[in-house]
This record gives C-alpha cells, sequence and structure tokens, in this order.
C-alpha cells in the first residue's frame, strides 16, 4: 500500500498545473465584470445546479441553521474559537511602538488592521465550519472591522453556525472563481475586499492569483498535503491514522513518510491497509494514496533536509530526539512535533491555524495569522538635535545622487531659527 518514491517526481507531481484552468478562470472574471450580481446567479446555475433568489444570507437563515445544528457541535464550535482567538492573540503586534535611536531623532512602528477582508471556504465533498473560524478568527484580532464570506450553496447550516459565531459580517451563497472575483471586482450586492484569504480548488485558486491587481491574497493554495518524518522509535498506527487522515480531504491529496528505517515504511504500508477497511471515505482515499509513497534518508539530519527540499503544509515529526529535528526544519507550514501531536488536533481545535501553503510554497510563505489581516507604517520623530545629527549625512547624499531639492528640504530646516 506505501511505496517507495522518487522524492523529485512525487515534490513536481503535487504542484499540477494551474494552467489549465487559466482559460475557463478569465472567462469568468470577464462575465462577473461585465455582468455583477446576474453573472452570479447564472454561474451559481451553471456550476452548483442551485437557482438561487438571493445572493446574501438572511438572519432568519442563520436561526434556522442554529435549530438543525446539535448544541454540543454548537458547543465545541465555541471551545475551538476560544483555543483558535487565544493563540492569535498572542501574534498581535502593538498598535504602535516607538524607541529613542539618538538624541532627538524616535523611530518605530504603526501598525493598522486592514479595512476590509473576504473569506472563501469551501464546499463540495463536506462542510468545513473549521475553515470559517480559521480565516475570520485572526481577521477579527487583527481588529479588521468589515469581514465577508463566500461558499457555494446550497450552505451547510454548521458553515454558517461557524460563520455568525466567528462574527462574519454578511455571508453569500456563491462559490468557485466567479466568488473570488465578486469579493475582488464587487457587484451589487458584494462590496469589493482589500484582502482574500481561505483554501480552495484549481478555479479558485487561478482566479485569486489572476485577480492579484486588484486585491492581496494569503497564499497560493492547493490539495492537502502531510509529510511524517519518522525512525523506528515511532508508532505505525499513529503515522498510518495520520496518512489516512490527510487523505480522505480530496483525491489529490499528497502524503509521504521520510523515514531511516525501511522496516518501519512496511509496517505503516500494512496498517494503512487494516484502516482502509473501515473507512467511511474510502473511494476518495484510495485515490489520494496513489500520490502517497515513503522515502528513505541515510540518517536523520538527510531526512531533515528532505523535509526542507519539499516544504510540506502539514509536517508531524516523530522521532526520538524531536527537537533536534525541530531547530533543523525551516520550510514547514505547520509543524506537530510528538507521538501524541496528531496533525487533525491543528485542523481543528488546539489553535493553531489551518489555511497553510502547499505545493511547496511554504519555501516563501507562512501560515494565516494576525499580522496578514494588518499593514505597517514606519514611523519617526524628529526633533531640532535628531535634525543636527542627520543634516550632514543626508545633505552630502542627496547632492551626490543630483536630487538638490532633497538637500535643501533639510538644510532649510537647520538654518531655521525655530528650536
Amino acid at each position: 500500500m506505501l511505496k517507495q518514491v522518487d522524492i523529485e517526481r512525487w515534490n513536481s507531481r503535487r504542484r499540477g498545473s494551474l494552467a489549465e484552468a487559466r482559460g475557463p478562470v478569465e472567462d469568468i472574471i470577464s462575465k462577473v465584470r461585465e455582468k455583477g450580481d446576474e453573472a452570479l446567479f447564472e454561474l451559481t446555475e451553471r456550476f452548483d445546479k442551485v437557482r438561487l433568489e438571493h445572493l446574501k444570507v438572511t438572519r432568519d437563515e442563520i436561526e434556522k441553521a442554529y435549530s438543525e445544528v446539535d448544541g454540543a457541535l454548537v458547543d465545541a464550535l465555541r471551545r475551538s474559537k476560544a483555543n483558535i482567538e487565544a493563540f492569535h492573540r498572542m501574534q498581535r503586534p502593538a498598535d504602535m511602538w516607538t524607541r529613542e535611536v539618538s538624541p532627538g531623532l524616535v523611530l518605530g512602528v504603526k501598525t493598522t488592521p486592514l479595512d476590509s477582508v473576504g473569506i472563501y471556504v469551501p464546499g463540495g465533498r463536506a462542510s468545513y465550519p473549521s475553515t470559517v473560524l480559521m480565516c475570520s478568527i485572526p481577521a477579527r484580532v487583527a481588529g479588521v472591522p468589515h469581514v465577508i464570506m463566500c461558499t457555494p450553496p446550497p450552505v451547510n447550516p454548521l458553515t454558517l453556525v461557524a460563520a455568525d459565531i466567528s462574527g462574519v459580517d454578511a455571508i453569500y451563497k456563491v462559490g468557485g472563481a466567479q466568488a473570488i472575483a465578486a469579493m475582488a471586482i464587487g457587484t451589487k450586492s458584494i462590496s469589493p475586499v482589500q484582502k482574500i484569504v481561505g483554501p480552495g480548488n484549481i478555479y479558485v485558486t487561478t482566479a485569486k492569483m489572476a485577480l492579484r491587481d486588484l486585491v492581496e491574497i494569503d497564499s497560493p493554495a492547493g490539495p492537502s498535503e502531510i509529510a511524517v518524518l519518522a525512525d523506528s522509535s515511532a508508532d505505525e498506527s499513529f503515522i498510518a491514522a495520520d496518512i489516512i487522515a490527510q487523505a480522505e480531504h480530496d483525491p489529490n491529496a499528497a502524503c509521504i513518510l521520510i523515514t531511516t528505517d525501511e522496516t518501519l515504511a512496511s509496517k505503516v504500508g500494512r496498517e494503512i491497509e487494516k484502516m482502509m477497511v473501515r473507512s467511511e471515505r474510502k473511494e476518495i482515499i484510495e485515490r489520494s494514496l496513489q500520490n502517497c509513497g515513503y522515502v528513505l534518508a541515510r540518517d536523520a539530519a538527510s531526512a531533515v533536509e528532505l523535509v526542507n527540499f519539499i516544504a510540506p503544509e502539514h509536517l508531524s515529526i516523530q522521532v526520538r530526539d524531536p527537537q533536534t529535528a525541530l531547530q533543523g526544519i525551516r520550510n514547514a507550514g505547520s509543524i506537530f512535533v510528538g507521538r501524541y501531536a496528531a496533525v487533525a488536533l491543528g485542523d481543528y481545535a488546539s489553535g493553531t491555524n489551518h489555511v497553510l501553503p502547499t505545493a511547496g510554497f511554504a519555501h516563501v510563505h507562512s501560515g494565516l495569522d494576525v499580522p496578514q489581516f494588518m499593514k505597517r507604517s514606519s514611523v519617526q520623530i524628529v526633533e531640532r538635535e535628531g535634525l543636527e545629527y542627520l543634516a550632514d549625512t543626508v545633505i552630502k547624499l542627496a547632492k551626490a545622487e543630483g536630487l538638490h531639492a532633497h538637500a535643501r528640504s533639510v538644510s532649510i530646516r537647520r538654518q531655521s531659527d525655530e528650536g
């Protein structure tokens, strides 16, 4: 069940190709730009097979959703929200900090939340209320005053409850590339936002990237993935369980075991076969496992470098010396350390964010966090003494660049009688 793979081929295959989606997505964007809401109604009927009467979810629909969701599930969402909120509050920078770097010269940073954010929550194969929490809570912690959400119809009641609990201002029943276009361009019903976050399929991702001239995005995201870094001390049943949990997301999910112990790979393969028998999403898992395999590393250090090479979305570390391995990791979206750190804990309730870069983008991108919903302005407070400290340096450099007005803007202050 778990075959040895060539890591370079495995790595290149999981990136897929956005090129095939570009044409259809450009057509969708053009339709939304030209026809606005009318295009959203038409495209929703074509792709989701749902004829909508209105795009925006009403308060009555939200109240009805509460009546359809088990109270224990609502409580679970609230507990998860509390943990996610607590973790993300630790990330929030000060609104402003300043520091005197020399007499009369104070430098600092002023941090300001974005004005508006749109979150995209997938539908289709499953309901994703956890994604609602992961996207909206850090935006709220950052202080974003206006948060909207788009998700394909029919909208699962649990998704609506999650949106209400996490403080989403408006929910729209529209999915796919057309939802991204609406949030970026704006329509009569949906106001344009400054940033769009949240995972989606190849068409959603392509639309996000195509519209970056209008709106900022979190990071390119594709099918979910996991790398497990393990040695002979690991429990094969735990590894198999994590791999199957990731595989049930999507037929294109990618899973890889990196180990120094070939015997462990065989044991994990046998455990996967046993667990598959009782898996509820067996068809999806079977297809996903075709994208899975293991790589045999020479030693622990080589295994860590293989992880850094592929830069996985999720990394599970199950080795004798996890702290040393952790110190060596440079590229990973979210890291789970120790045999008891099931990746599913981070998916739902530990508090860390599960909106993460995939397909190797963890080389340069981070997972969703509070600073991504904020912008920073540098601040300089200059008194007479600070001007004197900098004046000669600035005047000389400005004249050397031929920018004499720059130099005069400093010298005129220096020559004044003020101060």
